[in-house]
Formats: C-alpha cells, sequence, structure tokens
C-alpha cells in the first residue's frame, strides 16, 4: 500500500473536489473516526454486509421477479449479481484507498466534485432510507404470516397495511423501524451483536428451506424455462437486484471498523458471492417444488412453498419466524447506513450540523438516528411496497454508476492513492459495471425514469439553494 501524500492545495482547480487525504485526515479513518470507535472485525463485517442484503428481497421479493421471469428467474438474479460484482469491485478498491463513513457519497466528493457528490447522498435517500420503509412493509407481512401459522389469527388490515393495500396505518413497520433506531443508539458493539445473531439465524433459515423443497423438486416445474423471453429475464433482473441492495453498506462502516484497508475489500467479496448463491438455490428450490404459478405474486412466498410441501404449518412459521429476524436486521443496517452517510454530508456543511453530533456516552449519533427513525417510520406506515422497490432500484444503480466512474477518474487523478485492493481487468470491468447499471436502469420502465428525474431535480435544487452556500469547503476557499 502506497501511503497518502498530501499535495499542496486542498483541493485541484475546478469543481469543488475535497482530496482523498482531506478527507481521511478529516474523518479521523487512520485512527479512531470522528468520536466513533473500530469495533468490527472481519466476520462482524462480513455478517453486517449478509444483514444488510438478504430480507425482504428474497423473502417477499421473490414472487415478483418470478412473475416478471417465470423459472428463468435465476438468470435474473446471476444478472443483477453480475452487476454487482463488477461495481463491487469498485466499491472495495475505493473503500480501502479511502475509508470513511461516506462511502459513495465521499468517493464522489473526492473524483467528481461536491454536486456530484450531494446528488449522490440524495440518491443514498433512496438506497437506505426509502428501502428502509419497503423492508419493514415487508416485515409487517410476515409477522402476519407468523401469527397466523401459530395462533390462526391475524393483524386486522387496517393495522398491518398502508392505504394502498386496504389499509390505514402499518403499525408492525413503524415498529421494527423504532426498535432499530433504539438498538443503533445504545452503541455500534450491540447493533453489530444483533447483525451477526441475525445473519447466522437467516442463512440457517434459507438452507433449512432449501432442504424442504428440494424434496418436492420436479424437473417439469422449470419449463418453459425461460418463459417469458429475454425482456423477461431483464424485468426480473430489475427487480431482483433489490435483493441485492446494501452490500456497500459495508463501505459505510470505514471508521468502526478494524484494519479497514484490509477488511472492507474482502467482506464486500465474500458477502456477494455468499448472497448469490443463497438466492439461486432458493429461487431453485421454490420454483422447482411447486411451479412458477404458486410463487408468482404471493406475499410470503416461501412460507407457501414450506406448508404445500410439509402439509403443515409449522415449518412456513419457521420460516415466518426467520424473515421476520433477518428483515429487521436489514432495517437496522440500512439505517445504520443512513445514518453514517448523514453524519458525513453534515460534517462537509451541506445539511444540518445535527446530523454529525456524536454522544461521548454511547460513541453514536443519537439525534441523527431518532430522525432517521421518524422520517422513515412515516412511509412505513402508509405506503405500499410496490410503490418504491422500482425508485430505490433506480436511484442504487444511478449511485453504481458514479461509483465505477469515480474509481477510474481516482486513478488518473490521483495514482497514489491505494488501498489493499486493486480492480481487475481495469479500466474495463467498471466500465463493464457502468454498462450493466444501465441496463437494468433501462428495465425500471419509463414511469421510474420520470419520477427519478423529478427526485433528482428536488435534490438539484436543496443543493443550489441551500448545500452550495454552506458548504464547508466553500468557506475554506472563501478565505484563501
Amino acid at each position: 500500500m502506497s501511503p497518502l501524500r498530501p499535495s499542496s492545495s486542498l483541493r485541484p482547480s475546478g469543481p469543488r473536489i475535497k482530496s482523498p487525504h482531506q478527507l481521511i485526515v478529516e474523518s479521523g479513518a487512520d485512527l479512531e473516526g470522528h468520536g466513533l470507535k473500530r469495533t468490527m472485525g472481519l466476520f462482524q463485517l462480513v455478517c453486517f454486509g449478509v444483514g444488510a442484503v438478504v430480507g425482504t428481497g428474497i423473502f417477499v421479493g421473490l414472487s415478483d421477479s418470478v412473475a416478471k421471469a417465470g423459472p428463468a428467474v435465476v438468470l435474473s438474479f446471476v444478472l443483477a449479481a453480475i452487476t454487482c460484482v463488477f461495481t463491487a469491485f469498485s466499491f472495495a478498491e475505493l473503500g480501502s484507498a479511502i475509508p470513511v463513513s461516506g462511502s459513495s457519497y465521499s468517493f464522489a466528493y473526492a473524483t467528481l466534485g461536491e454536486r456530484v457528490a450531494f446528488l449522490v447522498g440524495w440518491c443514498l435517500l433512496l438506497e437506505y432510507g426509502v428501502s428502509v420503509s419497503a423492508v419493514a412493509v415487508g416485515w409487517s407481512q410476515y409477522v402476519n404470516e407468523l401469527l397466523n401459522s401459530l395462533f390462526g389469527w391475524q393483524l386486522p388490515a387496517a393495522l398491518s397495511a398502508g392505504p394502498g393495500d386496504g389499509g390505514v396505518i402499518n403499525l408492525p413497520a413503524v415498529l421494527v423501524v423504532m426498535m432499530a433506531a433504539i438498538l443503533l443508539v445504545r452503541g455500534v458493539r450491540e447493533s453489530a451483536g444483533a447483525t451477526t445473531a441475525t445473519a447466522i439465524l437467516k442463512i440457517a433459515i434459507l438452507i433449512m428451506f432449501c432442504a424442504i423443497a428440494f424434496t418436492a423438486f420436479e424437473h417439469g416445474n422449470l419449463t418453459p424455462f425461460v418463459a417469458h423471453g429475454v425482456s423477461g429475464v431483464t424485468a426480473g433482473a430489475s427487480l431482483a437486484f433489490f435483493s441485492y441492495i446494501g452490500f456497500d453498506a459495508i463501505t459505510t462502516a470505514g471508521e468502526e471498523v478494524k484494519n479497514p484497508r484490509r477488511n472492507i475489500p474482502i467482506a464486500i467479496m465474500v458477502c456477494i458471492g455468499l448472497v448469490t448463491l443463497l438466492y439461486c438455490a432458493v429461487a431453485l428450490a421454490a420454483i422447482g417444488a411447486l411451479g412458477p404459478q404458486a410463487v408468482a405474486d404471493k406475499p410470503a412466498a416461501l412460507s407457501i412453498v414450506v406448508d404445500q410441501v410439509t402439509g403443515s404449518n409449522v415449518g412456513g412459521g419457521i420460516i415466518a419466524f426467520g424473515a421476520i429476524a433477518a428483515i429487521a436486521s436489514v432495517v437496522l443496517a440500512a439505517m445504520y447506513g443512513q445514518t453514517r452517510i448523514l453524519m458525513s454530508m453534515s460534517r462537509d456543511g451541506l445539511i444540518p450540523r445535527v446530523f454529525e453530533r456524536v454522544s461521548p456516552r454511547t460513541a453514536t449519533p443519537v439525534a441523527n438516528t431518532w430522525i432517521v427513525a421518524v422520517l422513515f417510520a412515516i412511509p412505513a406506515a402508509f405506503s405500499s411496497l410496490d410503490v418504491v422497490v422500482n425508485l430505490t432500484t433506480i436511484g442504487t444503480l444511478a449511485i453504481m454508476v458514479v461509483v465505477n466512474i469515480a474509481v477510474i477518474v481516482l486513478r488518473r487523478r490521483n495514482p497514489e492513492v491505494t488501498g489493499s485492493f486493486r480492480v481487475p481487468l481495469y479500466p474495463l470491468s467498471p466500465l463493464l459495471g457502468v454498462a450493466f447499471c444501465l441496463y437494468l436502469m433501462y428495465g425500471t420502465g419509463w414511469a421510474t425514469w420520470v419520477q427519478f428525474a423529478v427526485f433528482l431535480m428536488v435534490g438539484a435544487a436543496v443543493y443550489a439553494f441551500y448545500g452550495r452556500s454552506r458548504s464547508r469547503l466553500a468557506a475554506v476557499d472563501a478565505g484563501r
């Protein structure tokens, strides 16, 4: 690893760019990060990544992907995984070279400038923030499935679904967001411990599901394999991509990980590989057992498959319990990532300073966490899962495009900034990452593109009228 060499200037001429050296010095990322404590080892970091990824996408979203792609949903998962792998290379190199809490926001700030960085941070509100709401809605569905398995009773629709799904307010979704906030404000060690336990549990539950479903496997259920053509596989991949959202949360822990330059790249690669194997196995098992028609568009599909294969609701109840733990850990990890992104943006003056304050007692951003919890409990209480999945997906893919470009810019502009990992087949890998991301963005549909364009315009306006004038980097420049 080559050491960072400070330049004579804080940034080059042109756009407001914060150098990698300045980011690391300001965050204290090579020491103790900005009041945060280094408590997470490699195993905990891998579990944190699995905890951030495996949840609603496979336990709830699988049925939507199957409806688009049929048995070829396995190919959809592989296509989504390939997209993630190319981008994961870029995240691993950047996370190793610039181990700070800001993740893709900080990477953009160090390469493409403040305006792009702010819009990346704005899009991260979709990836982490809005996905919390979506995941919480999925959690509520499995709570009802578990109650039905155990007691033959469910929460009334008025209290377990938003208006778009025939209810009034989704109280379980609000509950899981608030429970995650309580755990997060207690400390990273406690949060990491809970995430590790639930990651192991969810892997065990999915393996158990495969073991049960494969006992009823029939090859005929997989034909015709590409039932809806290539367009169906692409559309399925765009939805399946939601199942992978969260692996980049590993880089948001850059200031709370032991030996981040080594552990962040390893954790990203292990997480993507493990998750892909699980997803493909679960999809094959589910469709092979009952056929695509029995899985498509079915809430709590995995519990349904186990109930029908075993002829009992006991197995489905176990799956529902595992899903509740799995999805809760995704809420926890996503909220963690969101608070650390906001903390980095606040540190740069682009949003109010309340988001950067760290409690000396718990070493966590307490006010930041509670603000995030309240803001995203509201859409969780009243929104539908389908409404936010595509918008979250396109926002995340746009961030990944920026990250792939950022690694190219960093190599050209700051070749001395290196970590323990380098993107293989450079520059082909990041260019392929951009291409695959754009391809999946295309598959989200024109209505999603319109919504995303409006969302970006609002973000650009917020930066123009608030962030640009309050930027601390602008204040430094004005004082020269």
